[in-house]
């Protein structure tokens, strides 16, 4: 029983270490709504976002939190999301919007949108360190890109050409169906299966994507007059894109 304990406390303290970027950025998400669309002191809330993202990404640096190679994950994250935003929120295309004022954007992306997708870069980079992840039948890395890269790009493509997102479902149930998740805990080695591992992710992505939302981080053309939940639809876009934030740190750490 004290074992079971134990392997929960440190399953469960790895969780949150693994996550902490993520969970610190969307904390100031709740803690600085009040600041609404206002200026202070020259800069809005988007930009005081930005500054505090930097801010910790110095301090976990500083502290040995992090390491430069989890770094580079997170500057490549960022600089993927933002070809993908400025694409996804040009007024023609206007699959949401970032509805306050920012000193600091390209074009219609405040600069610190990009560290929201770079937190799930810097998740899967931390958890595959602090639980001494290894892979059971993972496919081909050559398999496991292009599916990677055909899902990036059919988040852009879709508005042109036919929609692939079941084809890009359906191959990924079927080369990762065997595939499985290896970690330590307690000097102890456990598996999961990676499918509903990432099922589970991209739930709590999505349950984190509603508060964001709600507290007017970026907004769905369908939120503007009132909030409502986000469709569960996007569960799929989430899924997808686990999957091909998983490949790129496998890739860029060298995994």
């Amino acid at each position: 029983m004290i074992s079971i304990f134990k392997s929960c406390f440190e399953f469960s303290y790895k969780a949150a270490s693994a996550a902490l970027f993520g969970v610190l950025l969307l904390a100031a998400f709740v803690l600085t709504a009040f600041m609404g669309s206002q200026e202070f002191y020259g800069f809005f809330r988007y930009d005081y976002l930005l500054f505090y993202a930097l801010t910790i990404q110095a301090c976990l640096l500083y502290l040995k939190l992090e390491s430069w190679a989890e770094a580079k994950v997170i500057a490549f994250f960022h600089m993927m999301a933002m070809v993908m935003e400025i694409f996804l929120t040009h007024p023609q295309i206007a699959s949401w919007q970032y509805p306050q004022p920012a000193v600091f954007k390209i074009l219609t992306v405040p600069l610190f949108a990009g560290f929201m997708y770079s937190a799930v870069g810097s998740f899967f980079a931390r958890s595959l360190r602090l639980y001494q992840v290894s892979f059971e039948k993972l496919p081909s890395f050559g398999n496991m890109l292009t599916l990677a890269l055909l899902s990036y790009l059919n988040f852009m493509s879709k508005f042109f050409v036919p929609d692939i997102r079941m084809i890009l479902f359906v191959w990924s149930i079927v080369i990762f169906w065997k595939t499985r998740i290896k970690f330590q805990l307690q000097l102890h080695q456990f598996q999961l299966p990676m499918l509903p591992v990432l099922a589970i992710l991209a739930f709590i992505i999505w349950i984190a994507e509603n508060i964001s939302t709600f507290y007017k981080i970026w907004l769905y053309p369908s939120q503007v007059d009132a909030w409502h939940m986000v469709g569960w639809g996007k569960l799929g876009s989430w899924y997808l894109l686990l999957l091909l934030s998983l490949v790129l740190v496998l890739k860029i750490l060298g995994t």
